[in-house]
């Protein structure tokens, strides 16, 4: 395996690797002051997508592993195309296991996402209720503006630390028009301002505001603005439902992913279902793959699925198993008549 990679996917925590990264090109180097904070861990949304990570055939092949290494090298945002259930999320929480890198920040988009849910969110209303209540006598008041201000997840990666926070734009062939040219200028610049805070600056001791985050932390934010150290691992996934701007492309390292099959689709069954997995359900799996040629779509939960229950239920009787598995493969156009 090539030494210049950082992450190698070798499916185990390798924490030390993200020490080794070069110092970033200087026009991808940001100024933020670093924040002593750690990243929390990951949690239950990484482990339930990447299994008990065994020993197992790689689940990334050469080219994947060089694009993955090249956005982290370039301090670029990782744009990942393919079929739904071809990986493309799941590679995110695979990068922040194995480098260590805390909790995956996660942010869905749908039809109505704008650029500011991603960024922060400022409760006026709950802070002019409070200032209400305290008038009245019956709470006391408070003039700690942080409170009603939370980070959103891209504002909480954005935020200066010495190591990359890992980043998940999930789906943003379903955003509005708008919302990838409205990232331009932040995946650019690496910081963005929050005006109400920016408003409060020059007041003597108002400077510094501790926020709340996306993950659940309070960090001190310094004269309005979130301005990063180390540039997030950006992941934004995209089943093809859209293009994108030329703009935004640009800014972009591409990498497609295929449907996992052979060893990738091993590597995910013994993840899931333990070492030698892949070899007691090779009829399943056979199954599964032997639809391919019908340019259906079906996506690898199909197969997890068709695995699981088969073996809760007829471990032995390889008619049954294959009857029980031929009605979870299905494609997902598959209408009933």
């Amino acid at each position: 395996m090539d030494d210049w990679l950082i992450y190698r996917g070798v499916g185990a925590p390798d924490p030390d690797r993200i020490r080794r990264l070069p110092p970033p090109p200087p026009w991808r180097a940001f100024s933020g002051e670093p924040l002593p904070d750690p990243a929390p861990p990951i949690d239950s949304s990484s482990t339930r997508r990447l299994g008990a990570r065994v020993a197992a055939p790689p689940a990334q092949d050469a080219e994947t592993l060089e694009l993955i290494n090249a956005a982290l090298y370039l301090r670029r945002p990782l744009l990942v195309t393919g079929e739904p259930g071809s990986g493309k999320s799941t590679l995110a929480h695979s990068v922040a296991y194995e480098l260590g890198l805390g909790r995956v920040l996660q942010w869905p988009i749908v039809s109505r996402t704008e650029l500011k849910d991603g960024l922060y969110t400022y409760d006026a209303i709950g802070r002019l209720q409070d200032a209400q209540l305290a008038e009245r006598g019956s709470e006391r008041g408070s003039d700690d503006i942080g409170r009603y201000i939370r980070l959103g997840p891209l504002g909480t990666a954005l935020l200066p630390a010495e190591l990359p926070r890992v980043l998940l734009i999930d789906e943003l062939d379903k955003s509005d028009i708008d919302l990838p040219n409205d990232l331009l200028n932040v995946v650019e610049e690496g910081e963005f301002a929050l005006p109400e805070l920016e408003r409060m600056a020059d007041r003597p001791g108002q400077d510094e505001v501790r926020v709340l985050t996306d993950d659940g932390r309070r960090v001190p934010v310094r004269d309005g603005r979130v301005r990063c150290k180390a540039f997030p691992f950006v992941v934004m996934t995209s089943n093809g439902e859209r293009d994108f701007p030329a703009p935004l492309l640009r800014r972009c390292i591409h990498l497609h992913l295929d449907p996992p099959r052979d060893e990738r689709l091993a590597a995910m069954v013994q993840a899931h279902f333990g070492a030698g997995s892949d070899e007691r359900n090779l009829d399943l799996i056979g199954q599964f793959t032997r639809e391919d040629g019908d340019g259906e779509l079906r996506p690898t939960d199909q197969l997890l699925n068709a695995i699981y229950l088969t073996q809760q239920a007829v471990r032995a009787d390889a008619g049954r198993r294959e009857e029980i598995a031929e009605l979870l493969i299905r494609p997902l156009d598959t209408r009933r008549r």
